[in-house]
């Protein structure tokens, strides 16, 4: 009988021990992952003391309430959205047939509408709209 109430502490004891690892291992997941999501201290502090107060649960509801990307995720996406504003703008648009154009085109290559002229006193590239070459002051025809 001793015998297995020794046998009974022991696996009592292990449990206690693997229950209260978890715990701490759960934590310090949570605080690790937190701190790839957000740099908001109070958030980082809140998220590991749910965790602690309500160990697998606090775990749950932690996956459903964390920021779904990352601050390299977020940081990535910023850049490729930068990215993708800065190629737009090297491009224009033609007011005609709205085909992509570059910005020093003079003419639209798909329906030649003419897009830009040339400045007669300078020859720099003038916008149909100017009266005057922002370039030399030159009148544009």
């Amino acid at each position: 009988m001793d015998t297995i109430a020794t046998i009974l502490n022991y696996v009592l004891a292990f449990l206690i021990a693997y229950i209260l690892a978890l715990w701490v291992a759960l934590a310090i997941w949570a605080f690790y992952d937190i701190r790839t999501r957000t740099s908001d201290i109070l958030v980082q502090l809140f998220s590991v003391l749910l965790v602690l107060a309500f160990n697998i649960f606090g775990l749950i509801l932690y996956l459903f309430l964390r920021p779904k990307e990352t601050l390299a995720e977020a940081n990535v996406l910023a850049l490729e959205e930068e990215s993708y504003m800065v190629e737009s703008e090297a491009w224009a648009r033609c007011p005609n047939c709205e085909h992509r154009v570059e910005k020093d085109y003079v003419v639209c290559p798909m329906c030649q509408l003419d897009l830009k002229k040339r400045c007669t006193g300078c020859r720099n590239l003038a916008d149909l709209r100017w009266n005057v070459c922002a370039y030399c002051g030159t009148p544009v025809q």
